[in-house]
């Protein structure tokens, strides 16, 4: 897997942020419902995250599929840690369990 470059750059990107989120389009302009609404969970909590844009780049689109062993995007990662991708996220916060992995990881949000 270390051998890998697309792996090599996804865990770069990855790396970067305490939450990065592997989606299509951008934070400020999601281009998939399911981007849309992970975006809208943790703006609404107010953490700050990198978002990658999988429509920008082939390879990692292809390559964070094969990297988390997970079939879609968008793809949540809390320091390194995949966490999932849309209906676990929706669900973690809709039963404030992302908040505790949060709270967990030492991540700050706004939300009270």
């Amino acid at each position: 897997m270390s051998d890998n470059p697309v792996f090599t750059k996804i865990k770069s990107e990855i790396d970067e942020s305490a939450v990065t989120l592997f989606m299509k389009g951008t934070p400020m302009f999601p281009q998939c419902g399911f981007s849309s609404s992970v975006v809208q969970a943790l703006t609404m909590m107010g953490v700050k995250f990198k978002g990658v844009d999988v429509l920008a780049d082939e390879e990692i689109r292809d390559g964070i599929k094969e990297y988390s062993q997970w079939p879609t995007i968008p793809q949540l990662y809390i320091k390194g840690e995949f966490i999932g991708g849309c209906d676990i996220i929706r669900e973690m916060y809709e039963s404030g369990e992302l908040k505790k992995v949060f709270d967990d990881n030492e991540i700050e949000y706004s939300v009270t």
